[in-house]
């Protein structure tokens, strides 16, 4: 242990906890990214008459000042992912959180905060920017916290922790819990992480990330992304005056339905999925919804100059409840959505079972890269994958085919630790500068495409018709 000169940690994002301040007791379990328990507080808001006058009022204020801050509060929806409304829910339905709160004895934090306020036996309680970025509570046009939103969902702005930069000295490990004390260096979200892992420094960097969801991420350098389609803006990280901004797009499921096959023994090893996909000529016609977590529906829209010509008229319209076509459709976020197969037939194998569920994945990495093309205003350069998923060459094949685009995959997949490690060493000072970190970086195989990607357009097509069938069909979703 005297040899750790310090260390990074990467957690994964949104999900949290609340603690109390006096004794450090948790007031319930993590609420993890993927919980659909805000469904209705989530569905309740998007429909509210104060989301629509916020439209309404911020498309206005858009209109006469060109500020993308206004620009984003036009279109802001919300989603079950969000950490703003289920921590709404907790301070609605744990009555022992709420009463804290008032109090001012309650924390909140990420897993990333947990886990400090526990190496230093409660003496550091603080997140870093990616994370805060990452709740939808946070502010990033003025970087910190939303008072605001806050307001609006009834949320304490005490209950949050002190921001810090990325790399910042955090404090040390309690020296009881590995024998001696270890300086804390780095706090990075996971996605922001493995972006820095893979060396994404240059603004139109992309990185796709599969693991138990797909999350594409985009480095903008220092203009905030403004989000039209789904894609979201994210601090990517912030070391002294550099703030690097994302814009990211995800879909909740990826690794999580390959999980479920083969729970299902469907197959006996995830290596052997590839071979399986391969061993017939396509899915005969067999359709995978990946929704085990709600489902997010990207629709293109328009560019900002024409929105900014079109959308008062159509906020004004949705306030006065007046129907009209839309100029400008927004990602569906269903979190009553299935999963699902379509197209069984009494000829289906396993083979064509397997293929549909890793077709899905492919299919999920098109839509989302297309948004992104159509939404980014930084021109694409290098495609980075990482991920357990990424190991899986079927799937890596064929997105590369449908984006007809190369995608380098590095020989070390678990670029989120990765990036910790950089974040802390470039602190402690073992490396000075990004450039060595460049070097460190491994390929193992670039994919480029095979197939011309209008191959796939009837496969693909009927897929999004199963998708369609899939949206709204519980009446409730469980935790």
């Amino acid at each position: 242990m005297n040899q750790i000169a310090g260390l990074g940690i990467s957690t994964q994002r949104g999900t949290f906890i609340t603690w109390n301040k006096k004794t450090g007791k948790p007031f319930h379990n993590f609420i993890s990214w993927q919980d659909q328990r805000a469904a209705e507080l989530v569905n309740s808001w998007n429909r509210s008459l104060i989301l629509k006058a916020i439209h309404v009022i911020s498309t206005m204020i858009y209109f006469l000042t060109w500020s993308d801050r206004y620009l984003a509060a036009s279109s802001l929806t919300f989603t079950t992912q969000h950490v703003s409304l289920r921590l709404s829910w907790v301070l609605q339905n744990i009555s022992e959180v709420q009463e804290a709160a008032n109090e001012n004895n309650c924390c909140f934090g990420t897993i990333d905060t947990w886990l400090l306020y526990k190496l230093t036996k409660g003496s550091v309680y603080a997140t870093d920017y990616s994370n805060a970025s990452s709740t939808g509570v946070f502010e990033p046009f003025q970087m910190c916290w939303s008072s605001v939103l806050s307001k609006l969902f009834s949320i304490p702005m005490s209950i949050y922790p002190p921001v810090e930069d990325t790399n910042h000295s955090f404090g040390s490990v309690d020296a009881e819990i590995f024998g001696v004390p270890i300086p804390i260096m780095a706090l990075v979200a996971d996605q922001q992480a493995a972006m820095f892992g893979e060396c994404c420094f240059h603004a139109g960097d992309v990185k796709l990330t599969m693991g138990t969801g797909i999350f594409w991420d985009v480095n903008t350098g220092n203009h905030l992304h403004t989000p039209r389609a789904g894609l979201y803006p994210l601090v990517g990280w912030k070391i002294g005056k550099e703030v690097v901004f994302l814009a990211e797009g995800n879909a909740s499921d990826a690794g999580s339905p390959i999980k479920w096959a083969n729970e299902l023994d469907l197959f006996t090893s995830v290596d052997e999925t590839s071979r399986m996909a391969r061993s017939v000529v396509d899915s005969e016609g067999v359709c995978f919804v990946p929704s085990f977590s709600g489902l997010q529906v990207l629709v293109p829209c328009p560019s900002r100059w024409y929105l900014r010509a079109s959308v008062i008229s159509e906020h004004l319209k949705t306030l006065m409840n007046v129907s009209s076509k839309k100029t400008c459709e927004v990602p569906v976020n269903d979190p009553y959505a299935c999963a699902s197969f379509m197209g069984l037939k009494p000829s289906t194998t396993r083979n064509h079972l397997i293929r549909a569920i890793l077709e899905s994945i492919a299919f999920r990495n098109k839509q989302l890269y297309d948004t992104i093309v159509k939404e980014v205003r930084v021109p694409l350069t290098n495609i980075r994958a990482d991920g357990g998923v990424s190991n899986n060459s079927f799937i890596m094949q064929m997105t590369s085919d449908l984006l007809n685009k190369k995608i380098d995959k590095p020989i070390n997949t678990d670029t989120s630790c990765l990036g910790a490690a950089f974040l802390a060493g470039l602190a402690l000072g073992f490396w000075t500068d990004k450039e060595q970190l460049k070097k460190l970086r491994r390929t193992e195989i670039v994919f480029e495409p095979e197939r011309d990607s209008g191959e796939y357009k009837l496969a693909m097509d009927n897929w999004i018709k199963a998708v369609q069938r899939s949206l709204n069909w519980y009446r409730q979703t469980s935790y």
